[in-house]
This record gives C-alpha cells, structure tokens and sequence, in this order.
C-alpha cells in the first residue's frame, strides 16, 4: 500500500507548477463527470470509460512533458489529453459521435489524435501496442535530429500481453527515449493483480530488459509529476526507455456498464479515503497555496469552460449519411493527406543526437564510442579521454555512471534509491 498522505507531496514546484496541476486535475474530473450525465441522457453512443481517483497519473505524467513530446492515451487518459490542449469540446463530441468531432462521428470512444499540432497518436485498441509504435515515434525523432520523448500508458492487465514485452524488449535495444507509465489500478476488468502476477512490483519487470524502472504513489500529483519529470528528462538525455509503475485503484467499473460488484468494499473504501484531488486540496492548502476564494475561482471557471464547450457539442449535427462510405478504403488516389515527414527543416545546426553506448554490446567493440543519429559524418566531440554527450556537454563515462541501472522508489514526500 502507498504511505500514508500525511508523509507526501513534498514541496519542490514553483507555485504555478502547483496550481496548474489541481486545474487539470479538477478539470480532468469534472469533464468526466459531465459525461457521465451525457451518457445517462444517451447523448453518448460509445462506450465511456472513467478514471475516478487516477487523475493524478494521466496530469501529473503529461505535465512532465514537453510541447514538442509525442503521447498517446489509453481509454483513461483523458487528463492527459486536457494537458496537452485537447479541448473538452473534442472530447464531449466524440464520444457523442458528432459530426464536429475529431473523426467527424466515425467513433464512438476516444479513438482520435492530432499529429499536426499536438502531437497525440490516437490510441489502440489492442492493449500494448502503442509500446512499438510510440517506440519507432521516438526512433523517428531521434533520426530527425529532435531531441523528443514519447510516452504511453498501459495497464496492470495490459502487461501481461506478448506486445507489452516484445515492445519493451524493442524500445530497451535501441535505446529510445521512450517513458511508459503502467498504471497498476488493481483490477483488469474483474481480475485482481494478484491473479495475474506473482509480483509485488510490476515495474520489476523491466529489469529483463535491463531498463531503469520506478515506482511512485499514483494518487499523489507531486509525486507523480516529480518522478516523470526525471525519467523524461533521462529518457531526453539519452539514457533510453524507463517504465514508471503508479500504484492507484480504478474506483469506477471497467465502463459505465460494469458496477464492479467483484470489488471488496473495504478496499473501495481505503481507496475513496485517498482521492487524489482531495489530498492535493489539503496540501496546497496546508501550503497556503489555496484558500476557499481561489478554490471557487477554479470551479467556476471550470463550470463556465464546461457549459460553453457542452452547448458547443449538443449543437454539433450528427454527420451526413453519405460520409459513411467515405475514409473505410483508400482508392487508387487515396483516401487521407497523412505523409511521412523525414525532411529536416532549415537550420544552423546539424540533425545529430548523440547517444553513449547505443548499440555497442560488449566493451570490446567499443562501449564507450558514441553513435550520431542523423549525420552519419558528423564529428566526434572529444573531452580528454571521454566523449562528449549531447546531454549539455557532460563526459560519455560520467553519464554512463549515472544511468547505471537502479530503482527509485518515489511516494509521498519521500524518495528513495537503492542500487541494485
């Protein structure tokens, strides 16, 4: 079990990192709750999905990144979605199947992305396989010159899938900056962890692949946003892919169907007692960093976004009849304007990413010499007897001392390293 809230949240943000994440938390719960009325309306024709209590996992984790990242969520990270600029109106009309939606009503769920501007793949349905995808995103970008990270989500019973492994096994050998959260809620469906695994830690799980791994409190935003931030900043530094495991509890069933009758009610009632945003309300609080006249300022403008953005989707038209057999086969001319973009844009400075080590082996066949993606001719930086790292100039030996696999373990307040 995660350590008690009293012992959490250890202060290290600036004060709008702080208050920026209770926005999105707030906002990520009341744009949920909003559905839920929509759905019990059937004014939502998909399925919907909740992530009650994991609010902290999906904000906390994408604040982390950067505008230029790539993300794709899974069907509970609509938190996520909000911090990286999705509008709610795009949300609410998608699930609605409306003709304003991202897939012009082609979808029911959240099964849509913006490559253009936002830089979100849409998710899959099959569970682990947006691992290899958001792998080869990340490859992509490192070939580009971009110094990226990509990050996806995954669930306790998504891990157990053979794409889970083979993408993890993929990510590790080529060393992509890739960040992927496991989000242990406890329940796949009806099946709990502990008939899935025989494991205390999921996130023990990349040691087989000789990646760095982590756990953290799911249901503390600090905690959360602190240990992504690290790992995307490793991931960026060239230190290769690391898997964060959030140990949190899905409070909702699997979907709005689902009642979740199978869950134990003392261990739904330890979990409610733990609301991630009721925690963080406390400690912003406790850390004057929140009185009742800003919290009120918050869930107003929150409640006037929400009622703008509601009227926008309930206006939006279903979509014509004739768009049904548009965009389902691609002719001869094609059916879509998405190309691969392996252009280099204009710049003064040369598309190389220099990573230590990258697919040397063994010492013998040089561990220590550096591989340039982009630039097969660029030269090598040499500091003495280190090779300069694209990681703001730091030595190859002093970086690789650094990513020397360990476990951190991040709760509440506290933080914890133990080499393994």
């Amino acid at each position: 079990m995660p350590v008690p809230p009293e012992q959490g949240m250890k202060k290290e943000l600036k004060r709008q990192q702080y208050l920026d994440l209770y926005y999105h938390m707030r906002l990520n719960r009341a744009v949920e709750d909003m559905m839920v009325k929509l759905f019990r309306q059937n004014k939502i024709v998909g399925g919907l999905y909740s992530s009650l209590g994991q609010e902290a996992i999906s904000v906390g984790t994408a604040y982390a990144l950067e505008k230029k990242d790539w993300l794709a969520p899974m069907i509970r990270n609509i938190g996520a979605l909000l911090v990286k600029g999705v509008r709610p109106r795009d949300i609410f009309m998608q699930h609605m199947a409306k003709y304003d939606s991202p897939t012009k009503g082609k979808d029911g769920t959240s099964h849509f992305g913006d490559l253009d501007d936002l830089h979100i793949v849409s998710p899959i349905s099959m569970l682990g396989d947006l691992i290899p995808v958001m792998t080869g995103v990340a490859m992509a970008g490192r070939y580009l010159g971009q110094k990226i990270v990509t990050m996806t989500w995954i669930g306790d019973g998504g891990s157990s899938t053979g794409v889970f492994h083979e993408g993890l096994n993929f990510a590790a050998t080529q060393k992509a900056p890739f960040v992927l959260i496991l989000e242990n809620n406890l329940w796949a469906y009806s099946t709990p962890v502990r008939k899935q695994v025989p494991l205390e830690n999921l996130a023990d799980r990349a040691k087989a692949y000789g990646i760095d791994s982590y756990i953290v409190d799911g249901n503390d935003a600090v905690a959360v946003y602190s240990v992504a931030k690290e790992a995307v900043d490793r991931a960026r530094a060239g230190e290769g892919p690391i898997l964060i495991e959030a140990k949190s509890f899905r409070r909702m069933g699997h979907a709005q169907h689902d009642p979740a009758e199978y869950v134990p009610k003392e261990m739904r009632a330890y979990w409610e007692a733990r609301d991630p945003i009721a925690l963080y309300e406390r400690f912003l609080s406790s850390e004057k960093l929140l009185d009742a006249k800003s919290k009120k300022e918050v869930e107003d403008k929150i409640d006037s976004l929400l009622a703008v953005e509601r009227e926008f989707a309930e206006n939006s038209p279903m979509p014509p009849p004739e768009l049904a057999e548009t965009g389902v086969y691609c002719t001869g001319d094609g059916c879509h304007k998405i190309r691969a973009k392996w252009e280099r844009p204009r710049s003064s400075v040369k598309a190389v990413w220099t990573v230590p080590g990258f697919g040397s082996g063994k010492a013998s066949d040089g561990a220590n010499a550096p591989i340039h993606f982009g630039d097969t001719h660029a030269p090598q930086h040499r500091v003495g007897n280190d090779t300069k790292s694209a990681n703001g100039g730091k030595p190859a030996a002093k970086m690789a001392a650094k990513a020397a696999p360990k476990k951190t373990v991040k709760t509440a307040g506290a933080s914890r390293k133990a080499r393994r």
